[in-house]
């Protein structure tokens, strides 16, 4: 029954290997053992937004655009600066194109600063909002005039006011004001329609992230995290860009089409910008293509009906930045979800407000990771300690277990039962090892999730040579740590029968090793940390059972 453990160390060690594998081929471009082919990329120069989204109920039709008279021959952009951001804004629907997170540092981009939004054809993702259910009604194509002067959050001033208008179109004006403020990532988005027509009218107003299906700049080929749209009504939901690939018209997706709360976002490695409406009021949650390789999601709102001469009036918030959970959940409900957790969030979490609590009191994220594991290992001492007992009765045994194979190895039956009556004398339970793995395994794989999905392992430090929680250590040392301390656990632990079987498992832990190569400084450091503790808890427990 010792086989058991084993079999399920090989099945974890080979799904690692296929999907690693897997990984690398979708990072580059290659096809998916688990998804459909990725579309090709869009061509340089296509308009960033597309078409209009579909504005479907709330009682409207959607208005396509009106050819070259909807796509001015030129427009202007407007450069901003804040203590956080630096943003440009296109005269072109007055269009968020570009943000730069002046606190975040990348040393791939030019300006030495995080790029999240970037309406270039390299890599197209922007902001936009129009008018939708009114003929020729001002939208993300139509030109817009700059009425605002400041462009630059000055000392001592705390907000910044960036103010456009449209020109009269459909019998509507269009007066967008981006709402800046000094140590937020927040951007206030205020829409003001004026009806400047003789009858009453019923517009919507739709917002949206548009942005390509590749993965964010600088993503690693050895490990991934979810990069795409995603909703929130009164749960939280992934759209992937392969499902929206391949979604039929009749296909319905996994959010509601419409819900009195919510927002919607677009989600990368570390950062993420979602449009929010804490407002209650009804809205409808789109996600759609828009050309090769370019996807939308949105929101669409009634903006009631607006007499002649009157103004309707409708407040956003656009946030752009770091996923950093605290301040994500004091932002909007349910936020801080855009941190890619994976499938045990309910565990993370709390793993997550754990070690923040320990940052709080050891000031360095690194120190943070060697405690948090001390006392994970603490909280399953006793759980470890069965596990090892066994361990170390079954290597007690192996002689014997190895003479009886040799022995009976012509007779599987007998040999079998042979074994039995060996575990049945020395109170062995063959199972012993596997239960606290399988107890354990949830609890470990959050941990993986929050010390790969944190932003605020970025660029953190730990000692010596560590500059980088998420960047792989430069020197390799962690991983060589890794790879020795789980040659010397595998050397504890009984050895095998089959001396196939018995080379493959010294040969996993180099494996494991030279994949931990690439991964991140702050997960190494965790394994290297719980390799160290296991093997003074197997030794101590080895050395008072008299095994060697």
């Amino acid at each position: 029954m010792t086989d058991m453990r084993r079999t399920f160390l090989w099945v974890v060690f080979t799904m690692s290997l296929v999907l690693l594998w897997d990984g690398w081929n979708k990072h580059n471009g290659k096809p998916s053992m688990f998804s459909p082919t990725p579309a090709n990329v869009v061509a340089a120069g296509s308009a960033p937004g597309g078409a209009l989204p579909a504005a479907s109920g709330a009682g409207a039709s959607a208005v396509a655009a009106s050819g070259a008279a909807s796509v001015p021959l030129a427009s202007q952009t407007v450069h901003i600066k804040t203590d956080l951001l630096s943003a440009t804004l296109d005269t072109k629907g007055g269009s968020l194109t570009r943000v730069e997170l002046l606190a975040h540092n990348d040393e791939a981009e030019k300006s030495g600063h995080v790029v999240v939004l970037d309406g270039s054809s390299a890599h197209q993702y922007v902001a936009e909002t129009g008018l939708v259910g009114i003929t020729g009604a001002p939208n993300h194509f139509t030109l817009m005039s700059l009425v605002s002067a400041d462009t630059e959050l000055k000392s001592g001033v705390n907000e910044l006011n960036v103010r456009f208008e449209s020109p009269e179109s459909g019998g509507l004006k269009l007066v967008k004001t981006y709402t800046f403020k000094r140590g937020e990532y927040q951007i206030g988005v205020k829409h003001e329609v004026v009806n400047t027509s003789a009858a009453a009218v019923s517009p919507q107003l739709y917002v949206q992230l548009v942005r390509n299906g590749d993965a964010a700049p600088g993503a690693s080929s050895f490990y991934s995290t979810f990069t795409g749209p995603a909703v929130f009504f009164d749960k939280f939901t992934k759209v992937e860009f392969s499902e929206i690939e391949k979604r039929k018209a009749s296909d319905v997706p996994d959010y509601p089409k419409t819900a009195a709360s919510g927002w919607v976002a677009m989600v990368q490695h570390y950062f993420v910008s979602a449009w929010l409406r804490n407002a209650t009021g009804e809205r409808e949650f789109y996600t759609k293509k828009v050309a090769d390789n370019l996807y939308s999601v949105g929101m669409v709102f009634g903006l009631g009906t607006i007499a002649p001469g009157a103004t309707g009036t409708a407040q956003d918030v656009l946030y752009i930045g770091p996923q950093e959970e605290k301040k994500l959940q004091a932002i909007a409900p349910g936020l801080e979800r855009v941190k890619d957790y994976g499938m045990f969030h309910i565990v993370a979490q709390p793993l997550f407000t754990l070690m923040s609590y320990l940052h709080s009191l050891l000031g360095n994220w690194g120190w943070s990771i060697v405690a948090l594991v001390v006392l994970l290992k603490i909280a399953f001492y006793w759980l470890n300690a069965s596990a090892y007992r066994s361990m170390a009765k079954m290597k007690a045994v192996n002689p014997r277990i190895q003479e009886m194979r040799e022995r009976l190895k012509d007779k599987p039956q007998q040999m079998q039962q042979e074994m039995m009556r060996i575990y049945k004398e020395e109170k062995i339970n063959p199972l012993g090892g596997c239960l606290p793995i399988f107890v354990q395994m949830p609890v470990f794989i959050a941990l993986y999730w929050v010390l790969l999905s944190s932003v605020e392992m970025r660029h953190a430090p730990w000692a010596l040579w560590i500059h980088d929680l998420s960047a792989k250590d430069p020197l390799f040392i962690l991983p060589l740590v890794m790879m020795a301390t789980s040659l010397v656990q595998v050397w504890l632990q009984p050895a095998p029968a089959d001396p196939m079987q018995a080379k493959m498992m010294w040969f996993m832990p180099i494996a494991f090793g030279v994949m931990f190569f690439f991964f991140p400084a702050g997960l190494t450091l965790y394994y290297c940390v719980n390799n160290i503790l296991t093997i003074a808890q197997q030794w101590f427990i080895n050395k008072r059972m008299g095994v060697n």
